[in-house]
């Protein structure tokens, strides 16, 4: 996926009300622009990081830019629009990217399904039945380790998610946790069971329920971001 039109770059000066970042550009112009991010953002950004950002012409936007990438104090990239990874993940599966997916005949985008009210992300139709996929974004790292980590703060959604798909692979149908590593320098990600213990849990019985449990890192500069590659998933 390439960044059209092209990011631009500038520097952090404050992120607050979670979606609004006042930004200063490379040129000195001072801007507060969208932060398309619900999470914490834990150990993604710093007063004074590198940051880009896509700028809008539309009149009837509030504000001029959204936050994409941002630098991290361990020195890594991290794609901070969590919108983008749906995006990133079709892209990938329609590539045959993701292994694991490969062959489908069809695919289906937020589809309703659990007893909790749920759509998945993804709904893909193999000739041996469909596979339900929910897709979460990783930003989440720490110093001197390259495993990520997720969630960044605790998801009562994403513990639903769990449940939803864990009752889908209890029935015999293929249930797939799909975490899109939107953070350079990763090879592994687990659950943050230090920030959110239930999710941790919920994690633990899905895998025991029998769902499939799949983490795909991407190659990320501030020109382009595309899924890659396998990173290990450590329960």
């Amino acid at each position: 996926m390439k960044f059209a039109p092209a990011l631009e770059e500038g520097r952090l000066l404050r992120r607050y009300k979670r979606f609004l970042a006042d930004i200063e550009t490379t040129h000195g112009e001072l801007l507060t622009i969208h932060c398309p991010n619900t999470g914490s953002m834990l150990n993604c950004m710093s007063e004074g990081c590198r940051i880009w950002f896509s700028r809008s012409n539309d009149p009837k936007r509030k504000l001029p830019g959204t936050w994409e990438i941002a630098e991290t104090p361990q020195g890594r990239l991290a794609c901070v629009n969590t919108a983008r990874a749906n995006a990133l993940v079709e892209e990938a599966l329609q590539a045959g990217v993701i292994a694991e997916l490969a062959g489908f005949e069809a695919l289906k985008r937020e589809v309703a399904y659990g007893l909790e009210n749920s759509r998945a992300d993804f709904r893909l139709d193999f000739p041996t039945g469909p596979a339900f996929v929910e897709v979460k974004s990783v930003t989440l790292g720490f110093d001197g380790t390259p495993v990520a980590a997720f969630p960044d703060a605790v998801t009562l959604r994403g513990s639903k998610h769990l449940r939803e798909l864990a009752a889908l692979a209890r029935q015999g149908m293929r249930a797939v946790q799909l975490y899109c590593v939107n953070l350079s320098g990763i090879e592994a990600v687990r659950a943050a069971e230090e920030i959110d213990p239930a999710y941790a849990a919920a994690l633990r019985e899905a895998v025991a329920a029998g769902v499939e449990v799949l983490a795909y890192g991407v190659e990320l500069t501030p020109d382009e971001v595309r899924v890659c590659r396998r990173v290990d998933v450590r329960h």
